[in-house]
């Protein structure tokens, strides 16, 4: 039996009025959107770190700086292509990922079924392996104001 390790994610950004909301590689309508360096993807981040970090292989901003200008904008989805290379670089797979987003608004559970596309694209594989779930904060706290957005990940990796 191969080695199998698991890691965790996290992330947070900041909502700001008439800015893109880009969520698991996918754009929703909404009055305000995840603000960052990248597309400010926290799903697709927490995700990254979980990886990463179920590699040792440090952190998203270790990889991607939000000071190094090749990032600036960037869709997270080719992010999640680096970092999947990267724990293959270190002769692991992915076993499964299991996410979850905080946030007041948008509901984001009609668009899961295309995050777990994108995700399983980009990551290569399975959307079976991918889980995406949603929860409000009950409207306390900065996710309750919608001032901001969360989401936490846990992954599986194994040696292949």
């Amino acid at each position: 039996m191969g080695k199998i390790k698991v890691g965790f994610g996290f992330d947070v950004h900041q909502l700001k009025e008439n800015h893109p909301f880009v969520l698991g590689g996918v754009k929703l309508e909404h009055h305000s959107g995840a603000y960052g360096h990248s597309d400010a993807d926290v799903l697709l981040h927490a995700i990254c770190d979980a990886l990463l970090g179920a590699a040792n292989l440090r952190d998203i901003g270790f990889h991607f700086s939000n000071k190094d200008d090749r990032w600036k904008g960037i869709s997270s989805l080719i992010l999640l292509q680096h970092v999947v290379a990267l724990i293959k670089e270190k002769g692991f797979v992915i076993g499964n990922i299991d996410a979850m987003v905080c946030l007041e608004a948008p509901k984001i559970n009609p668009h899961i079924p295309a995050m777990q596309t994108y995700i399983a694209e980009a990551a290569a594989i399975s959307e079976e392996d991918i889980s995406i779930k949603a929860t409000t904060n009950e409207q306390m706290g900065f996710i309750g104001r919608e001032e901001g957005v969360v989401a936490y990940a846990v992954c599986l990796i194994e040696r292949e």
